[in-house]
């Protein structure tokens, strides 16, 4: 096999490659979300359930997951420019047809063209890691990560155009702006390190088969559920917040979508500080505190508006628990910048321990974590079907925030135990210990005292 040389890469190089694919990404990713706007309106001119609304927005979060896998080893095997090009022009060419839709059926399947948008980053996060060292690498992912801000670029521009144009002005528009990036992107862009090297020795892509090996490890499978959480959670919250503040504090689409903005925007920048934060501090460090916040956060949403009676001295007395519209939305605003953390250290890990798979093991953790932003939004509205409590979405976060920290713990104590056995003995004070240690002898010889004199059979 001819031996591959990777050319060294030159700062100019790695901000090029680093800011193209974040621009692409935010723009892929206001089409990806931009049901979180239209949807609404559509509820309202087709009379949709909750969970046929929570089906609508969540469908092209489905295909954007289940195609990172693929995405990802593609970009591995042929490079991020020209993956990523033609992801953009697919997806620009489904949210145009989106204008043309006009029943629930023909909505759900421009969606499903639609999502190819979120295949995007599968495709950037495997280009972007090749083009940075590992000390550097979660701080560079995280910048790309940010891209998520174009969920809060569709909250405060689709309401404005729409109100002025009309919804189909805003699907239109957004696939205008998906085909002149995809143009930009592909003059711009170079092919990554590691491809130009591999077309330079001569030497043939690994097979499909082979780059998935590291599937088999359940270290993946773990860092998937954790993924499903801090981005699935993220991005059915930003699809399902504007929803939920016109149905709870009776708000207009415009000032919902500004809303839930201020909710997607920290849940995306503050990615960059989680990167950081994992080269300097440790990404495990930083999923301790992405679960700790964020179990609490979910913990305070989920408490439902509740009236009580009490029995008082001169007669009963009333009073309400309910968490008013300025501590929610500070609340959920925590709670972005919490899974914005969890995001970037997430991804931290997988160029750490699979740097030869990064599109691979990138990839099915962004396809499990995709699919938390297509599950969740419908599990939202089938829970407010069946049980008719608004809350009930923290509630179902909460469960999966605790078991995720559960898991977590768990694994990394297994884990420390196996290198270290020592650290499975006694945690007793000191002076117990001590008192044990010097109670050992004095066992043993009364033991041997006992067998010496029992007589022999």
């Amino acid at each position: 096999m001819p031996t591959i040389t990777t050319v060294p890469v030159e700062p100019a190089q790695q901000a090029r490659a680093l800011w193209l694919s974040t621009i692409a990404f935010t723009v892929c990713f206001a089409a990806w979300t931009i049901f979180s706007i239209l949807g609404v309106q559509i509820k309202k001119d087709l009379g949709l359930t909750d969970f046929q609304f929570g089906l609508l927005v969540g469908t092209p979060i489905l295909t954007g997951s289940l195609v990172r896998l693929v995405l990802g080893v593609w970009t591995d095997q042929f490079g991020g420019r020209i993956v990523y090009t033609l992801v953009m022009l697919i997806a620009a060419a489904a949210t145009w047809m989106l204008s043309y839709a006009y029943d629930y059926t023909t909505f759900l399947l421009a969606a499903l063209g639609v999502g190819m948008a979120g295949g995007s980053f599968a495709v950037g996060i495997a280009y972007v890691s090749k083009w940075y060292p590992k000390e550097k690498q979660g701080t560079a992912l995280g910048i790309f990560g940010a891209g998520n801000v174009g969920a809060a670029v569709t909250k405060f521009l689709a309401p404005v155009v729409m109100v002025a144009l009309g919804w189909q002005a805003v699907a239109q528009i957004w696939a205008v702006a998906l085909v002149v990036m995809a143009v930009l992107f592909f003059v711009l862009a170079k092919d990554d390190p590691d491809l130009a090297a591999r077309r330079a020795a001569g030497v043939k892509p690994e097979p499909f088969m082979a780059m998935m090996a590291p599937l088999a490890n359940a270290q993946v499978w773990r860092f998937s559920v954790y993924y499903f959480f801090v981005f699935g959670g993220f991005v059915a919250l930003a699809l399902w917040l504007p929803r939920y503040y016109v149905g709870v504090y009776g708000l207009d689409i415009v000032t919902a979508g500004l809303l839930g903005a201020a909710y997607s925007i920290p849940g995306s920048l503050f990615r960059i500080l989680g990167g950081t934060l994992s080269d300097k501090l440790g990404a495990r460090r930083v999923m301790y505190w992405t679960f700790w916040g964020s179990v609490v956060c979910t913990f305070l949403l989920s408490y439902p508006a509740t009236k009580y009676v009490v029995t008082g001295a001169r007669g009963p007395i009333e009073f309400e628990i309910a968490i008013g519209f300025v501590p929610f939305t500070l609340l959920t605003m925590a709670l972005g910048f919490f899974m914005s953390l969890g995001k970037a250290a997430v991804y931290k890990h997988i160029p750490v321990y699979y740097p030869g798979r990064v599109g691979s093991v990138g990839g099915v953790v962004g396809l499990i974590g995709g699919l938390g932003g297509f599950v969740l939004p419908m599990a939202f509205g089938a829970l407010n079907d069946l049980i008719g409590v608004w809350t009930s979405c923290f509630m179902l976060l909460f469960l999966i925030s605790g078991f995720s920290l559960a898991w977590m713990h768990f694994a990394i104590r297994t884990m420390e135990h196996t290198a270290h056995p020592e650290l499975a003995g006694p945690k007793d004070l000191p002076e117990a210990e001590a008192l044990r240690d010097a109670a050992r002898p004095n066992r043993a010889n009364a033991a041997a005292n006992a067998r010496a004199a029992t007589p022999a059979e």
